[in-house]
Order: structure tokens, then sequence, then C-alpha cells
């Protein structure tokens, strides 16, 4: 490591820890605070799904980002096998997105619209191809939609492989660290307390989810990251029966190589409640049987639920935050915090090296007047 300034890091979910080990790449020294285990929140109950990237950014920042992360997962992916052995299970198994009844129908119409305007790469399937893409498809799908670029990780597996490399690189992971407030001398934040310690430090990013916003709030200002409640089943079929991403408006199938499905997920207004409901766990798994008959003899393996960090206008927040010279917010990334991390710590990582971000960042600053809430493309 360098004699660079230090780095301190609140929240070690998906976004701190992208964070912290793009910052170590660059010889950055960063110390990583969570409230319990590292990676045990909102992207651990995660279903890890990597949209489709187009080389049409310029159609706004928000695809730019999207579309940029995905493009890293692969190489990231690699760097961290390649450093820690694990394999985070990045695969490209293509998705179908479909329609059970008319009204659907145009609804999916639409959004190919916006695909194409996007320059995503999809097809219309006839009829006769669905369950040719597909073969676990209900017969009463009525219409369908392959992506083939779509791709999806072990979100498990990625967040473990980015702790081991994160620590292998000098990172601190303090887990069970939840900060209790902050010092600030002359315009800039010095120390960070926690009940047991208080950690100085140079510059400091707040990326502790839906907790952000509370944290925020304890500095005089105003920044909401309302949890947005997640609930998820787990199945499992022997064998694998589901061979694609299957996406049918706000709800998904994801299949594992080893025969597991996931089925998510819900968005609830819970507060900070995070225990599986019998109601949701029911609906999802009749969502499940309705586009996928043949899950009927599929074990549940397990039920979670997950408080994705949401903002305002359903964009992240991600820059500085004045008045303070040393402190930058990664958070609000809503369903998207996963498929947005690798593109959010190139960012982040651009700031505090004062390099210019490879992004416009002006619709995503923490002190930004909310704009008109965008419906997103694509889900995680």
């Amino acid at each position: 490591m360098s004699g660079k300034p230090d780095v301190l890091i609140v929240g070690g979910g998906v976004i701190g820890l992208s964070i912290a080990y793009r910052l170590a790449r660059e010889g950055i020294l960063c110390t990583v605070l969570d409230r319990r285990e590292v990676g045990r929140e909102a992207s651990w109950a995660g279903a890890g799904l990597i949209p489709a990237n187009t080389e049409r950014r310029e159609t706004n920042p928000i695809v730019a980002l999207r579309s940029w992360s995905a493009t890293l997962y692969p190489e990231w992916s690699a760097a961290l096998r390649d450093e820690t052995g694990i394999d985070n299970g990045y695969r490209r198994t293509g998705g179908v997105d479909v329609a059970l009844t008319d009204a659907e129908d145009q609804e999916l119409r639409s959004m190919a619209g916006r695909w194409k305007g996007e320059g995503i790469v999809f097809e219309r399937l006839a009829p006769q191809d669905i369950r040719r893409v597909e073969p676990a498809l209900s017969p009463e799908v009525r219409s369908a939609y392959f992506l083939p670029d779509r791709a999806q990780i072990r979100n498990p597996r990625h967040l473990r492989a980015l702790a081991v490399a994160s620590a292998s690189r000098g990172v601190l992971l303090r887990p069970n660290e939840a900060v209790e407030g902050f010092v600030v001398r002359d315009g800039r934040i010095v120390e960070v307390k926690t009940a047991s310690h208080s950690y100085s430090c140079g510059t400091v990013v707040l990326a502790a989810g839906a907790w952000t916003g509370g944290l925020v709030e304890g500095l005089g200002l105003r920044v909401p990251t309302p949890p947005v409640k997640g609930q998820i089943v787990l199945l499992h079929a022997t064998p694998p029966l589901l061979r694609r991403i299957v996406e049918h408006g706000r709800n998904y199938l994801v299949p594992r190589d080893d025969g597991h499905v996931l089925i998510g997920a819900t968005e609830e207004d819970a507060g900070f409640d995070v225990r599986s409901t019998p109601i949701a766990v029911r609906d999802l798994i009749d969502e499940a049987l309705r586009l996928c008959p043949c899950l009927e003899n599929a074990s549940v393996a397990a039920t979670w639920a997950g408080l994705r960090p949401g903002s305002l206008d359903s964009r992240p927040y991600i820059g500085a935050l004045p008045p303070f010279a040393n402190l930058f917010l990664a958070t609000g990334h809503n369903r998207a915090g996963l498929q947005l991390s690798t593109g959010t710590a190139e960012l982040v990582t651009d700031l505090v090296l004062g390099r210019p971000p490879r992004i416009d960042l002006t619709p995503f600053r923490p002190d930004r007047e909310p704009a008109v809430a965008e419906h997103a493309v694509f889900r995680s």
C-alpha cells in the first residue's frame, strides 16, 4: 500500500466492498465498517441479475452506468477468481421476458421499444419458439422476448470474493461496528465513531444502504434512503428444470447451475422489518408455478428478505455531499445495487483520486432536486 490518504467506507455490502476492492487496486488504504457481518444485508439477499449491455450509452447517464457496469462484470469476475479462487457464478444465461395476458403483451411491446432505443439486443419469439428457448415455460404464456445477453452472478459468492480479495490487498474489514456519530472539524469529517472505537479518516464514503439516510441526518443533512423490502423464495429441483432467467412484470425466476431457482421479489414498505411472511412466500411460489408448472415438485430450500436502499426518484446517489470536503455517498440503488456496483465503484474511485468521473454524475448528485421517477427497464 502507498501512503495516499486513507478512506473509511461505511457499509460492507456489494457497493462498499466493490469500492474498497477497486481503491485497494489503486493502492489506497481502506477500512470498511459494517453494522453486522460484512455482506449480509440486501446484497446477499438479492438475485444477482446482470442486465444486457449496450454500446449506445449516450442515451443518458443511467443507461451508461448500467451498461458500463454490465460490461465490467466479466472482467471483475475473472480478476476475483484469479485472486481468490472463488467462482462468483457469473454466467451469460440469457433471459426471457413473458406476458400472460393481452395487457401484459402491450406493456412488453412498449418495453421492447425502450430496449430498441437503448440498443439492447432482443428477439420477439414466435409462439412455436417460446418453449424451444425455455422448455419449462407454461403453454399459457401469451408472448415472450428473448434477451441473449442477460447474465447472473451468485451474489453470496461474489460478496465473499470481494471480501477475500480486498482483505488480501490490505483492506481492513470491521464487522459489527455500527456507526454512531461523526467528528467534524473545519468542514471535514475527521473521525467516525462506533460504540467501541473512533476511526480517524482522510476521506469518508457512506455506502450503508437503507441506513445511509439516518447517518446523514446525524450530519444535519437530508438524503432519504427509504428501505424497500424484498422477499425471495429459493426452490430446489433435481435435475435442473429451468435454464433461462424468466421475468414477468416485477417478478423473476433465476436458475442456478445446481438446480436451485430463486423466485423474487416483492416490493414492500415495511420499515426495517426483514422477516419473511407466509402470504408473500405463497404468492411467489404461485407465481413460479404459474410461469413454470414443472416446478410443482420442487422443494422449498429457504426464504429470506432484504432491505433495498431507495431514493426519492429511483436514481442512486453517487458523488460528493456538500458542505463536507471529504464526504462521498454511494447508495440509493434500490433494486439495482448488484448490477450497478462495478460502475459505481469505478466512479467513486475517480472521485477519491480527484480524476474526472467517466460518466456525468449530475443526475446522481446526493444534493440534487428529485426528478420524475423512471420505470426501470431491468431489475435485480
